[in-house]
């Protein structure tokens, strides 16, 4: 299943059009269409190894396609891009790392080249404002080492929003996060997104913290992706043609799981770890 023709406009902040990606004789993403329009939230789900990583390294423009294009607000992706935030997977930070968490914020600005770019005072303004926007203001001057990996989570959002983008990658921001953290990061995103009209798309391996907050899921495997509500994606049909044999969905306890059907050899077993609430996507 490919993009429906109404996501389709004009106004996409994100357009992937038939791309491939192949390393030699392995082809890790091949038509792959994607448009995502701004102020929308898309969870990137998908096992590991394929192809989510890679994805959002052709969309910073950090790896080429091997065919079709990719734009970002209507221009051909590029490294460096000011228009893309992106938060990468928890970095592990030294307890005794001498870095409040306003200067690992405010990193955002000018922790890509020689100097400061902003006067003083307008720099610290900037980072004051969106330090507030995520609720960080009260760990703002912890070290960033000693803080929780929700904490340090609301300050690398913070850090990849500085530059006001109009497109927010999150690469498994989840990762190593307690329920209570988790939930609260995805609220704070989604949040934000709305308000700002910035559009996002958040990797994770398990999409029951997003439900109820995306407005669609991107699933990858195999290579393809199919892309729409939970309900449009998480049915046999859709999967079991992404994966290249049958798939089947089950619902147990108002859960939903994902496994293997009997023709495939895998007797049942389930294709990943994670399942989803049945009732919390209309």
């Amino acid at each position: 299943m490919m993009e429906k023709d109404q996501n389709k406009t004009s106004h996409a902040i994100l357009s992937i059009e038939n791309i491939k990606v192949q390393f030699g004789k392995r082809c890790i993403l091949k038509d792959v269409n994607i448009q995502v329009n701004p102020g929308e939230f898309i969870g990137l789900i998908g096992p590991n190894g394929v192809g989510k990583s890679t994805l959002l390294k052709v969309i910073l423009g950090l790896l080429a396609p091997t065919a079709g294009n990719v734009c970002i607000g209507g221009k051909t992706a590029r490294k460096g891009n000011r228009s893309i935030g992106y938060v990468p997977q928890k970095l592990y930070l030294d307890p005794q790392i001498p870095l409040r968490g306003r200067d690992l914020v405010a990193l955002g600005l000018d922790g890509h080249r020689w100097g400061i770019s902003l006067h003083a005072k307008e720099r610290k303004k900037r980072v004051d404002e969106m330090l507030e926007a995520v609720d960080a203001s009260r760990f703002a001057d912890s070290p960033v080492g000693l803080l929780s990996g929700g904490e340090q989570q609301r300050l690398l959002i913070a850090q990849a929003l500085l530059t006001e983008p109009k497109l927010l990658l999150l690469d498994e921001p989840l990762s190593n996060l307690d329920i209570k953290s988790a939930y609260e990061v995805v609220q704070l995103v989604s949040r934000i997104g709305h308000e700002k009209r910035v559009a996002v798309i958040l990797v994770a391996h398990d999409m029951n913290p997003l439900l109820g907050v995306m407005d669609r899921v991107l699933y990858l495997a195999d290579g393809k992706a199919a892309i729409g509500t939970v309900d449009d994606v998480f049915c046999s049909d859709v999967l079991s043609k992404l994966y290249g044999y049958p798939v089947e969905v089950l619902h147990v306890n108002g859960r939903i799981m994902v496994v293997g059907g009997n023709d495939s050899g895998m007797n049942g077993f389930p294709l990943e770890s994670n399942c989803c609430d049945s009732g919390a996507e209309s």
